[in-house]
């Protein structure tokens, strides 16, 4: 959702948690609804951006274990922090590279875009397949090993491959 999405570098500690952790990911931003064919689907990327995950793990847990949706640990207001999108023309596909989080200046999750399980044609036609994507879709693509909790105070810094630097503070919630 719209209100999920942070650009401003300040990421609110939620309500409802206790366990509120990190995910660097890798942003695919969505310019055109994707051909079904496979060999087509980068064409329908605008850009891609440096993301963040954000969780309240403790819900996300509470929810798998009776059989719910994860939707209350994984979708709420400020949980997905977004660096600049870099537009495929002027940076070309982020299709391989590292991925880099630090978690108060030291490394925390580190790992290459070639590991992740689905590539990005994949993820592309795998969602595609459940869901009519559109202009200005975001997708997360998911995150390497090394993921832990935050807290206020707290910053994170996310590097993919060439794009643009992510750099957040977790504050104070409302």
């Amino acid at each position: 959702p719209t209100d999920a999405i942070v650009t401003d570098g300040r990421v609110p500690y939620p309500v409802l948690t206790e366990d509120f952790q990190f995910e660097l990911e890798l942003v695919i931003a969505i310019g055109r609804t994707p051909d079904p064919d496979p060999t087509q689907s980068l064409s329908a990327v605008f850009g891609y951006a440096v993301g963040l995950d954000m969780t309240r793990r403790d819900r996300q847990r509470e929810a798998f274990r009776e059989g719910r949706p994860w939707e209350v640990g994984k979708s709420f207001d400020a949980s997905a922090p977004c660096g600049p999108i870099l537009p495929v023309e002027a940076g070309g596909h982020v299709l391989a590279g590292p991925l880099t989080l630090e978690f108060n200046g030291r490394v925390a999750q580190q790992s290459e875009l070639g590991k992740m399980i689905w590539n990005v044609p994949e993820i592309i036609v795998q969602l595609s397949r459940q869901y009519r994507l559109m202009p200005g879709d975001l997708i997360y693509t998911g995150t390497p090993a090394g993921v832990g909790a935050v807290q206020v105070g707290d910053r994170l810094r996310g590097r993919v491959a060439a794009l643009p630097e992510l750099d957040v503070t977790i504050v104070a919630g409302r």
